[in-house]
Protein backbone atom coordinates (compact mmCIF):
# COMPACT_ATOMS: atom_id res chain seq x y z
CA UNK A 1 0.00 0.00 0.00
CA UNK A 2 2.88 2.41 0.74
CA UNK A 3 4.06 2.31 -2.89
CA UNK A 4 0.52 2.97 -4.13
CA UNK A 5 0.16 5.95 -1.76
CA UNK A 6 3.39 7.46 -3.11
CA UNK A 7 2.31 6.99 -6.74
CA UNK A 8 -1.11 8.51 -6.02
CA UNK A 9 0.44 11.37 -4.06
CA UNK A 10 2.63 12.23 -7.03
CA UNK A 11 -0.44 12.37 -9.31
CA UNK A 12 -2.28 14.69 -6.91
CA UNK A 13 0.75 16.97 -6.65
CA UNK A 14 0.85 17.20 -10.46
CA UNK A 15 -2.80 18.35 -10.56
CA UNK A 16 -3.99 15.06 -12.02
CA UNK A 17 -7.21 13.12 -11.43
CA UNK A 18 -7.37 9.75 -9.69
CA UNK A 19 -9.80 6.85 -9.47
CA UNK A 20 -9.52 5.41 -5.96
CA UNK A 21 -11.28 3.27 -3.35
CA UNK A 22 -12.87 5.14 -0.44
CA UNK A 23 -14.76 4.14 2.68
CA UNK A 24 -18.00 4.22 0.65
CA UNK A 25 -17.73 3.81 -3.14
CA UNK A 26 -14.94 4.05 -5.73
CA UNK A 27 -14.30 7.75 -6.16
CA UNK A 28 -12.94 10.25 -8.61
CA UNK A 29 -10.54 12.58 -6.88
CA UNK A 30 -8.03 15.39 -7.19
CA UNK A 31 -6.48 18.18 -5.15
CA UNK A 32 -9.43 20.09 -3.66
CA UNK A 33 -7.36 23.30 -3.63
CA UNK A 34 -6.54 23.18 -7.37
CA UNK A 35 -9.29 24.75 -9.56
CA UNK A 36 -7.91 23.25 -12.81
CA UNK A 37 -7.88 19.74 -11.30
CA UNK A 38 -11.43 20.21 -9.95
CA UNK A 39 -12.55 21.31 -13.44
CA UNK A 40 -11.16 18.06 -14.89
CA UNK A 41 -13.50 16.13 -12.53
CA UNK A 42 -16.55 18.18 -13.59
CA UNK A 43 -15.65 17.63 -17.25
CA UNK A 44 -15.05 13.89 -16.83
CA UNK A 45 -18.35 13.41 -14.99
CA UNK A 46 -20.19 15.70 -17.44
CA UNK A 47 -21.47 17.46 -14.32
CA UNK A 48 -22.63 21.04 -13.96
CA UNK A 49 -20.41 23.11 -11.68
CA UNK A 50 -23.51 24.21 -9.80
CA UNK A 51 -23.75 20.64 -8.42
CA UNK A 52 -21.13 20.66 -5.69
CA UNK A 53 -18.71 17.82 -4.98
CA UNK A 54 -17.63 16.26 -1.67
CA UNK A 55 -14.08 16.41 -0.40
CA UNK A 56 -12.23 14.32 2.17
CA UNK A 57 -10.02 15.49 5.03
CA UNK A 58 -7.91 13.32 7.32
CA UNK A 59 -9.20 14.55 10.69
CA UNK A 60 -10.81 17.45 12.57
CA UNK A 61 -7.52 19.37 12.66
CA UNK A 62 -7.46 19.47 8.85
CA UNK A 63 -11.18 20.26 8.80
CA UNK A 64 -10.54 23.30 11.02
CA UNK A 65 -7.96 24.63 8.53
CA UNK A 66 -10.51 24.70 5.68
CA UNK A 67 -13.77 25.75 7.38
CA UNK A 68 -14.10 29.24 8.83
CA UNK A 69 -16.38 28.27 11.74
CA UNK A 70 -17.32 24.70 12.67
CA UNK A 71 -20.57 24.38 14.63
CA UNK A 72 -19.92 22.63 17.96
CA UNK A 73 -22.52 19.97 17.14
CA UNK A 74 -20.32 18.79 14.23
CA UNK A 75 -17.80 17.32 16.66
CA UNK A 76 -20.58 15.44 18.48
CA UNK A 77 -21.98 14.09 15.19
CA UNK A 78 -18.57 12.96 13.98
CA UNK A 79 -17.91 11.15 17.22
CA UNK A 80 -21.34 9.55 17.53
CA UNK A 81 -21.81 8.25 14.00
CA UNK A 82 -21.01 4.67 13.13
CA UNK A 83 -21.40 5.03 9.36
CA UNK A 84 -19.73 7.34 6.84
CA UNK A 85 -21.13 10.83 7.34
CA UNK A 86 -20.60 13.84 5.13
CA UNK A 87 -21.31 17.23 6.67
CA UNK A 88 -22.01 20.36 4.65
CA UNK A 89 -20.34 23.37 6.29
CA UNK A 90 -20.71 27.11 5.70
CA UNK A 91 -17.82 29.30 4.57
CA UNK A 92 -14.94 27.07 3.44
CA UNK A 93 -11.52 28.73 3.10
CA UNK A 94 -8.48 27.80 1.03
CA UNK A 95 -10.49 25.54 -1.29
CA UNK A 96 -10.75 25.78 -5.09
CA UNK A 97 -13.55 28.28 -5.82
CA UNK A 98 -15.21 25.90 -8.31
CA UNK A 99 -15.57 23.32 -5.53
CA UNK A 100 -17.52 25.68 -3.26
CA UNK A 101 -21.32 25.65 -3.79
CA UNK A 102 -23.10 28.84 -4.82
CA UNK A 103 -24.44 29.21 -1.24
CA UNK A 104 -20.82 29.25 0.03
CA UNK A 105 -20.93 25.74 1.50
CA UNK A 106 -18.73 22.67 1.14
CA UNK A 107 -19.47 19.00 1.85
CA UNK A 108 -16.65 17.26 3.76
CA UNK A 109 -16.17 13.74 5.11
CA UNK A 110 -13.47 12.24 7.30
CA UNK A 111 -13.09 8.75 5.80
CA UNK A 112 -12.64 5.63 7.89
CA UNK A 113 -10.37 3.97 5.34
CA UNK A 114 -6.67 3.23 5.78
CA UNK A 115 -5.64 4.11 2.22
CA UNK A 116 -7.58 7.41 2.20
CA UNK A 117 -6.32 8.39 5.64
CA UNK A 118 -2.67 7.77 4.79
CA UNK A 119 -2.95 9.48 1.40
CA UNK A 120 -4.63 12.63 2.76
CA UNK A 121 -2.17 12.87 5.68
CA UNK A 122 0.80 12.68 3.29
CA UNK A 123 -0.82 15.12 0.85
CA UNK A 124 -1.65 17.57 3.68
CA UNK A 125 -4.65 18.93 1.77
CA UNK A 126 -8.24 17.81 1.15
CA UNK A 127 -8.99 15.66 -1.88
CA UNK A 128 -12.17 15.59 -3.94
CA UNK A 129 -14.32 12.50 -3.60
CA UNK A 130 -17.22 11.99 -5.99
CA UNK A 131 -18.73 8.77 -7.25
CA UNK A 132 -16.97 7.23 -10.27
CA UNK A 133 -19.78 7.66 -12.77
CA UNK A 134 -21.05 10.06 -15.40
CA UNK A 135 -23.66 12.42 -13.91
CA UNK A 136 -27.12 10.90 -14.02
CA UNK A 137 -25.82 7.32 -14.32
CA UNK A 138 -26.06 4.79 -11.47
CA UNK A 139 -23.26 4.80 -8.90
CA UNK A 140 -21.03 1.75 -9.46
CA UNK A 141 -21.00 -0.66 -6.51
CA UNK A 142 -17.69 -2.29 -7.50
CA UNK A 143 -14.62 -1.52 -9.59
CA UNK A 144 -15.93 -3.83 -12.35
CA UNK A 145 -19.05 -1.66 -12.75
CA UNK A 146 -17.09 1.55 -13.43
CA UNK A 147 -17.48 2.55 -17.08
CA UNK A 148 -14.54 2.47 -19.47
CA UNK A 149 -15.18 6.17 -20.14
CA UNK A 150 -14.36 6.95 -16.52
CA UNK A 151 -11.44 4.50 -16.33
CA UNK A 152 -9.92 5.89 -19.54
CA UNK A 153 -10.65 9.50 -18.57
CA UNK A 154 -8.69 9.67 -15.31
CA UNK A 155 -4.97 10.29 -15.12
CA UNK A 156 -4.31 7.49 -12.62
CA UNK A 157 -6.15 4.42 -11.29
CA UNK A 158 -5.11 3.36 -7.80
CA UNK A 159 -4.00 -0.25 -7.97
CA UNK A 160 -5.91 -1.55 -4.94
CA UNK A 161 -8.76 -3.22 -6.79
CA UNK A 162 -10.69 -6.01 -5.20
CA UNK A 163 -14.05 -7.66 -5.67
CA UNK A 164 -15.73 -6.27 -2.57
CA UNK A 165 -19.02 -4.51 -3.04
CA UNK A 166 -19.05 -0.88 -2.03
CA UNK A 167 -20.69 0.33 1.12
CA UNK A 168 -23.69 2.60 0.81
CA UNK A 169 -23.03 6.25 0.02
CA UNK A 170 -22.52 8.43 3.07
CA UNK A 171 -25.20 10.12 5.12
CA UNK A 172 -25.23 13.84 4.28
CA UNK A 173 -26.11 16.43 6.92
CA UNK A 174 -26.03 20.21 6.49
CA UNK A 175 -24.94 22.25 9.53
CA UNK A 176 -25.38 25.98 9.26
CA UNK A 177 -23.41 28.35 11.47
CA UNK A 178 -26.79 29.71 12.68
CA UNK A 179 -27.49 26.29 14.28
CA UNK A 180 -29.83 24.98 11.58
CA UNK A 181 -29.45 21.22 10.93
CA UNK A 182 -30.86 19.51 7.84
CA UNK A 183 -30.55 15.84 6.80
CA UNK A 184 -29.94 15.73 3.04
CA UNK A 185 -29.41 11.95 2.63
CA UNK A 186 -29.86 9.22 5.27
Amino acid sequence: MTEEILKTLEQLQLGNTILYPTDTVWGLGCDATNPAAVQKIYTLKNREESKALICLVSDTRMLERFIEEIPEVAYDLLEATDKPTTIIYDNPVGIAENLVATDKTLAIRIPDDEFCQKLIRKFKRPIVSTSANISGQPTPTSFAEISNGIKNGVDYIVNLKDDKKAAEPSTIIQLRTNGEIKIIRK
